[in-house]
């Protein structure tokens, strides 16, 4: 896909337009003619740029996300995983968690979006988190045939998806730092 010259701020401004677009009509009802109007642009340049929604949606998320987990190495996995907690907020994650929800339903309806979800969002994390186990492995903080090396994505998930659900409030940083404590950890046996 050939990119165009959009500078970095335009670049910046159109995945916040999609971001906006998606939390007000959700993913079905997104179009790249509303994206085109949102943003001023040409539905062309949109295609031209991205190829599809699906390319669009997952590389808005992308680009948004706050931390990239291969960026962060404290020494500890303990410290890796609140450092993460630290560069995020409380208002961000709950529109992210929001926003991930809608995405979830319709990753069902749309084999293409959750490909490229796969691919753009979901592959360089798991591949950021591994690094970040891996190192706790090779410290020997964590023995490397823990089971629960394999889960820590699903108990990380679990838990934004859960709290909504049972607690019927947005999951915010001290309710992962007690999460974190009291279950990711000692099932990891840190």
């Amino acid at each position: 896909m050939a990119r165009s010259r959009l500078t970095p701020e335009r670049e910046s401004e159109l995945y916040e337009a999609v971001l906006d677009l998606l939390r007000e009509v959700g993913y079905d009802a997104l179009t790249m003619d509303a994206v085109a109007a949102r943003t001023h642009s040409s539905k062309a340049t949109l295609y031209r740029q991205w190829g599809s929604k699906p390319q669009l949606v997952a590389r808005a998320l992308r680009h948004t996300k706050p931390v990239r987990l291969d960026e962060i190495d404290t020494g500890s996995l303990r410290g890796d995983f609140h450092e993460m907690l630290m560069r995020s907020d409380d208002c961000q994650m709950e529109r992210d968690s929001a926003l991930m929800r809608g995405l979830a339903h319709a990753v069902h309806d749309h084999p293409d979006l959750l490909q490229a979800l796969r691919e753009l969002l979901i592959e360089p994390e798991m591949t950021g988190m591994d690094r970040v186990l891996r190192r706790a492995v090779d410290r020997g903080e964590v023995a490397a045939d823990n089971p629960a090396l394999r889960l820590v994505p699903h108990m990380l998930i679990g838990a934004f998806v859960a709290r909504p659900l049972v607690d019927d409030r947005p999951v915010d940083q001290e309710f992962l730092t007690t999460y974190l404590d009291a279950v990711l950890f000692p099932a990891l046996g840190v």
